[in-house]
């Protein structure tokens, strides 16, 4: 028996949604090997990555194309283990997490990723050239694309194009973050309930829109800011001032337009569900903090902190984003024939009225994903193939009861001009009391980790209950030695 085959277990496994997933029996060819219930390929044929019942990934690609992809060797980076090759886009806190999280699995031995320094990342992952992605990517058995430019982009058409199993919508599905207004339309069309909302396409209609609307107010940059096109503001002159920074360019191509929205009261959660082109099911919730300073005051930010679950989401309201607001966007787009696969961020205003939609976003949260994959039980990467092969209705959910912190430490001066290069000293002892640290923007100099960004780490670590949690990270932190770091001091207060 190889140590694959001793991986076969059982198809039954309670789901997040409280229902026992059923996997269907598959027949596996001399390669596929069952985990968790869904069949994985881990080999090659003629050329070709093996899926389920020992059929090429091709076969699941959209009509004409490629029935082959060259093979490619990667460094194994973990021996001993099982036989798939995963390439994760992307070198960031997020692609940190999901490379953690799928290095878990006892089913990959070969894992790579595609962007920048990242001394985090490197270590337990094989860093390739990101301008040659989609020549890296041939012959693995999984991508999965991190940040949202890529898939905006196609990069997950053009590898679908060759045969190649990837976890990320089309470019055609990713409008859905890409344009705001898009969004907005497409929620008018079929009712899905939103702020009241207005398009500006130059500075006076958006000063006009804001002083219609009036204040407190939200004005977003329609297109990819990077999560800091939008504004909060409390009063007229704040929004005023918003709506002149878009157009004055500070955004590039991403202010030309401006939408100017009601602001909506209440908690906001956010709410990941996994969707393969036919199954959408929900993998956990969270709760994000954007403002860079204690108390949620300053500027916006990618995000300082999160916490999962978010409290006070309650099933019900879970199941009322499903069906308001996330089922009938899926059945939307696969109407116009775009069905949706990865994973869908719905950010979500639990108003009196239920649940709201802010806004979409195509990929996993920076840093909601650092606290959610410490929670996930099932085998990473059979749940992540599974939604790039088709087969999410036979995979296990299982998501632990416990609750999960992460902060972000951050340079000084960040969200504005910050220094980079400064010795980060203490990251072992913050993971020896009991934190983990997924690196964002880090790089070695000599010896040394330096900072290299923004936001640079996010600690993380699961408790009891969120008190617990909490408690745990900020005493795991207070081992940190790096003089020109900044973190808030409330994250899940």
């Amino acid at each position: 028996m190889t140590q694959l085959d001793g991986l076969m277990g059982s198809a039954d496994a309670m789901s997040s949604d409280g229902m026992s997933a059923r996997a269907d029996e598959l027949t596996g060819g001399p390669v596929a090997h069952k985990a968790g219930g869904v069949a994985v390929g881990l080999g090659t044929r003629d050329g070709a990555v093996l899926g389920a019942q020992g059929s090429s990934v091709a076969s699941a690609a959209p009509r004409g194309a490629a029935a082959s992809v060259e093979p490619r060797d990667t460094t194994a980076r973990t021996s001993g283990r099982g036989g798939a090759s995963v390439l994760i886009v992307g070198s960031g806190g997020r692609e940190h997490a999901l490379a953690a999280a799928v290095r878990r699995s006892p089913l990959v031995d070969r894992l790579a990723f595609a962007g920048g320094a990242n001394a985090g990342l490197e270590a337990i992952a094989t860093r390739v050239d990101a301008d040659r992605v989609e020549e890296e990517a041939l012959g693995r058995n999984l991508v999965v694309i991190g940040p949202e430019a890529p898939l905006v982009d196609g990069l997950a058409d053009r590898l679908r194009s060759v045969g190649v199993a990837v976890f990320g919508p089309s470019a055609a599905a990713a409008r859905l973050e890409a344009s705001k207004s898009y969004t907005k339309s497409m929620c008018a069309e079929v009712g899905i309930p939103t702020a009241a909302a207005t398009l500006a396409g130059s500075l006076h209609e958006g000063l006009a829109a804001v002083r219609r609307m009036g204040a407190p107010v939200v004005v977003k940059a329609d297109g990819l800011a990077a999560g800091k096109g939008v504004v909060v503001a409390q009063t007229l002159a704040e929004a005023e001032r918003a709506v002149s920074v878009c157009f004055d360019g500070a955004f590039g191509g991403a202010g030309a337009q401006v939408v100017v929205e009601e602001r909506l009261e209440g908690p906001e959660v956010s709410l990941f569900v996994l969707c393969d082109g036919h199954t959408a099911r929900p993998l956990a919730s969270a709760r994000d903090y954007k403002r860079a300073f204690d108390g949620n005051t300053g500027p916006n930010t990618g995000g300082m902190g999160a916490v999962c679950p978010a409290p006070g989401f309650s099933m019900e309201a879970r199941e009322a984003a499903m069906e308001r607001i996330v089922r009938p966007t899926l059945g939307w787009l696969a109407e116009r024939a775009n069905p949706y696969v990865g994973v869908l961020y719905a950010g979500l205003m639990l108003t009196r009225d239920g649940p709201k939609l802010i806004e979409y976003n195509v990929r996993f949260g920076d840093p909601e994903c650092q606290v959610i994959w410490p929670l996930v039980r099932s085998d990473p990467f059979v749940l992540l193939h599974a939604t790039a092969t088709g087969r999410l209705a036979d995979a296990p959910i299982e998501l632990s009861p416990r609750s999960a912190v992460g902060v972000v430490v951050a340079a000084d001066g960040y969200p504005g001009v910050v220094h980079t290069g400064d010795a980060i000293g203490g990251l072992a002892l913050v993971e020896a009391a009991g934190a983990t640290i997924y690196h964002a923007a880090t790089r070695y100099e000599g010896p040394d980790i330096v900072s290299d960004g923004g936001r640079v780490l996010t600690a993380v670590a699961t408790g009891d209950d969120v008190a617990d949690a909490r408690q745990r990270v900020y005493g795991a932190l207070a081992h940190l030695s790096w003089p020109t770091g900044r973190m808030r001091s409330d994250i899940a207060a």
